[in-house]
């Protein structure tokens, strides 16, 4: 079982594009990190990359990518709890197995014991973040898309001083021959 933030970037640090918002929740050329999702289907490495995905037990995700998220209409796949993590609870209930904590630690501990024996999902840079501070990420699966935003939300911005040690366990690419929109490599690394 582990923790396992799972982000697209683009190869200069970004997961959104500049001005993202609930209207565009990727930003301004932001979408373009997810051209590569259009081969999930495919038994190839993206493919494979995302069935694992969405093999998770549970998700813990940040406020704000909840929210630009749509809430994932209640689901971000197959009825799994979701974990929210904010800096403040709202005060209207969260719809079906959602539950907002305000706390890393205990949205990884309420998180891992809705997963059972299954793995973790973290979406969102901001709670990518809190995590890594706190220690609570055990992996990280990163998609990294061949092009520069040179603006937006970064993913590894607000970290601590201290070094984190990563240990790279696989990396898998695309095809030479996909078309160039949808090149991505994933690299998975343990955190140490």
């Amino acid at each position: 079982m582990a923790v396992r933030l799972d982000m697209t970037m683009s190869l200069d640090g970004f997961v959104a594009g500049p001005d993202d918002s609930p209207a565009d929740p990727m930003g301004r050329g932001g979408f373009r990190l997810f051209n590569w999702l259009d081969r999930r289907l495919d038994p190839g490495p993206s493919g494979g990359v995302f069935a694992e995905s969405m093999a998770t037990r549970a998700v813990i995700a940040g406020r704000r990518t909840y929210e630009f998220a749509g809430r994932w209409g209640g689901d971000h796949h197959d009825g799994v709890p979701i974990v929210v993590l904010t800096h403040e609870v709202p005060d209207d209930p969260p719809p079906g197995s959602v539950v907002y904590v305000t706390d890393p630690t205990e949205a990884a501990t309420r998180a891992r014991a809705a997963a059972g024996d299954g793995d973790v999902v973290v979406q969102g840079a901001g709670a990518a973040q809190v995590l890594l501070r706190a220690g609570e990420v055990d992996e990280m699966e990163l998609h990294v898309v061949p092009v520069l935003l040179g603006a937006g939300r970064l993913l590894f911005d607000h970290l601590s001083a201290r070094h984190v040690e990563l240990e790279l366990v696989r990396r898998l690419t695309t095809p030479d021959t996909e078309d160039l929109a949808r090149r991505v490599v994933h690299l998975r690394y343990r955190v140490r």
